[in-house]
């Protein structure tokens, strides 16, 4: 700023009038440059609403089909849901099966309709006519859901029905008394199950050993049992069942000799133990007279409720069905739940001469062709009892 002397006014006013038009020829100036700044093409803004909206309108559309299931390509599917998935893991199994496209939105919508509290642990049947909603529900467990505690069951094979029932009970799966009201009662839609019978017996061969997933306090404790039936039934092989028949045997027959091996089996001979038991059952027999007698001790036991100890001569003479040195034939059911490998082998045995066998020292079977060799064996050191 210029320096002026005291009572110079006139001067000191004249540049102060100059600078303050100045100020507001420059405010004027920024003023039009903003204004200039801020103008919108009309039609590029018209344009960029129609095309937000458009793809607006499209997402929707294409989440509104996933989510309504339309236009889907028909088809039907099964997924499997164990305790160890999320509704994160359902919506993958979902997608990967073809059912739905959009995980995070199956996922939002999960969120909402608490499917955590309907979906449960099975094997579902599944199809593309179903829309979120329907999914869910058709995943949905009497037994429980996805926020239910569980427990892991191994059955062991060779296991009888109330030996399993009593591990379900022992697990917490369900009591006792509940899982034996079920399997003398319940109708299991299998055509295998004699629902006319209320004996325990009826599922007696068919509760399959594996390792599963229970809900832990069951309110339905049949849908336990149900899921062993559903894991046998799965493991039918039609072509070799249909070959069995051919033979003259049924499905109950061979669930029965594949029993019988598994009460027997050593765990390496299953095959040549079924030749013996189908030798002895189709066979001549030799001067003994073995034809149609099993004599499997393990069949006598079991017809002999709470038996202790060795098997005496009294014991070979009780009168129950299941005592095969007394009655020919198969016995009247299945006498334990046999393992795949024992299934296979009633459905193929050996082709063998053999019609006895007896345990060994060694821990092993020592098959025989005649009763001359068995006497022998079953008279040296090497009989193990």
């Amino acid at each position: 700023m210029a320096d002026y002397k005291r009572g110079d006014t006139a001067s000191w006013d004249k540049e102060q009038v100059r600078q303050s038009e100045r100020s507001r020829q420059s405010a004027q100036q920024t003023g039009r440059k903003r204004r200039r700044r801020r103008r919108v093409n009309p039609l590029l803004y018209a344009l960029c609403v129609v095309l937000s909206s458009a793809i607006l309108a499209g997402v929707g559309w294409l989440l509104a089909s996933d989510l309504c299931a339309f236009n889907k390509e028909a088809m039907t599917t099964t997924v499997e849901i164990t305790a160890d998935d999320s509704i994160g893991s359902v919506a993958d199994k979902l997608q990967e099966a073809g059912l739905i496209k959009y995980k995070w939105f199956f996922r939002l919508f999960a969120a909402v309709a608490n499917a955590d509290e309907k979906i449960g642990m099975g094997t579902y049947e599944l199809n593309t006519e179903m829309d979120y909603r329907a999914l869910i529900m058709a995943m949905q467990s009497s037994s429980g859901n996805m926020n239910s505690n569980t427990v892991t069951v191994t059955i062991p094979e060779g296991y009888t029905v109330m030996q399993t029932i009593q591990l379900l009970a022992k697990n917490g799966v369900a009591t006792e008394e509940a899982l034996l009201e079920a399997a003398k009662t319940y109708d299991f839609s299998y055509d295998f199950i004699d629902n006319a019978s209320e004996d325990l017996s009826r599922l007696e061969g068919y509760l399959f050993p594996d390792t599963y997933e229970f809900y832990t306090n069951m309110s339905k404790p049949e849908n336990a049992l149900d899921k062993l039936l559903s894991n046998f039934n799965s493991k039918l092989d039609d072509d070799l069942l249909a070959e069995a028949e051919t033979r003259g045997y049924d499905l109950k027959d061979i669930v029965t000799i594949a029993s019988l091996i598994e009460k027997e089996t050593d765990g390496t001979d299953r095959e040549r133990i079924a030749s013996v038991i189908y030798n002895r059952l189709e066979g001549p027999g030799d001067k003994a007279g073995t034809y149609g007698m099993l004599q499997i001790d393990a069949s006598l036991l079991y017809g002999l409720e709470d038996h202790e100890g060795t098997i005496t001569n009294a014991d070979l003479q009780t009168d129950t069905p299941y005592n095969l040195y007394k009655y020919a034939g198969l016995p009247p059911t299945p006498i334990a739940n046999p393992g795949l490998a024992s299934i296979e082998a009633a459905l193929e045995p050996e082709s063998t001469d053999y019609y006895y066998y007896a345990l060994g020292t060694d821990g092993l079977h020592h098959f025989f062709t005649n009763y001359s060799d068995f006497t022998s064996f079953l008279n040296s050191d090497q009989y193990g009892g």
